[in-house]
């Protein structure tokens, strides 16, 4: 992979630690956005592409699980390697549940962590030239797509808008339980702001108009977090 194509999200709390790091991967030619907090850090994941992302694991306003838990919700395949002091077996453990590809426990060389970053990327190399993520979905008598942007049922076809396909995405995705209405922002619009927040209500009405079809489906509120998208057997 070259390096010069290649964007690096850095999320660490430590500013010396993190323009340390900053320095040194620009220096050996890549791309790397640094943020110092975990709210930081998803808000630059959702404004931009990267190519990895290196979590510190204990941060303020967000920690680096919970981040990476956020991150794979929209991208299964980006590679993540956790920055951690810690070395209990079960934080390792609790990072690979999160998603992570790898990690590497503080004090670490910068050699060392360029070689972990360099075999990370060479092994999802394969994986990040393809589109892996889960785009068909079931959704009660429907079928969705959401790279084609199609929803069938019966024979017909409903050709949905970007955002449409977008949030209904995440909607399957969190298929029974609550869609955080703050993450589903950040994701799709990219700010939380209020007038975002009243465009994405009037297209979570045109869902339920597509869906309305299959009384065993349903899209409900669930006041002060978000949606949720109810299929019942």
């Amino acid at each position: 992979m070259n390096n010069e194509k290649t964007n690096i999200l850095l999320v660490e709390d430590d500013a010396n630690l993190g323009s340390l790091l900053q320095e040194y991967l620009s220096a050996k030619g890549y791309n790397t956005k640094l943020a110092t907090n975990g709210k930081e850090g998803f808000d630059l994941f959702c404004k931009q592409d990267f190519d990895l992302c290196l979590l510190d694991v204990m941060m303020p306003v967000k920690d680096g699980l919970t981040l990476a838990k956020e991150i794979r919700v929209n991208n299964k395949v980006v590679p993540i390697i956790f920055l951690t002091a810690k070395s209990m077996k079960e934080d390792t453990l609790e990072g690979f549940n999160a998603g992570a590809d790898d990690y590497i426990t503080k004090p670490f060389s910068m050699e060392e962590l360029l070689v972990r970053i360099q075999a990370v990327l060479r092994r999802s190399s394969k994986q990040l030239s393809g589109n892996t993520e889960q785009a068909e979905f079931g959704v009660g008598v429907y079928k969705f797509n959401s790279d084609k942007q199609l929803l069938d049922y019966n024979g017909a076809t409903q050709k949905l808008t970007t955002k449409e396909a977008a949030l209904l995405r995440l909607l399957c995705i969190h298929k029974n339980d609550i869609l955080d209405r703050n993450f589903a922002l950040k994701s799709i619009w990219h700010d939380d702001n209020y007038f975002n927040g009243r465009s994405m209500d009037v297209y979570i009405a045109k869902l339920r108009k597509y869906l309305k079809d299959d009384a065993k489906v349903e899209i409900i509120n669930i006041h002060g977090k978000g949606f949720k998208l109810l299929v019942n057997s």
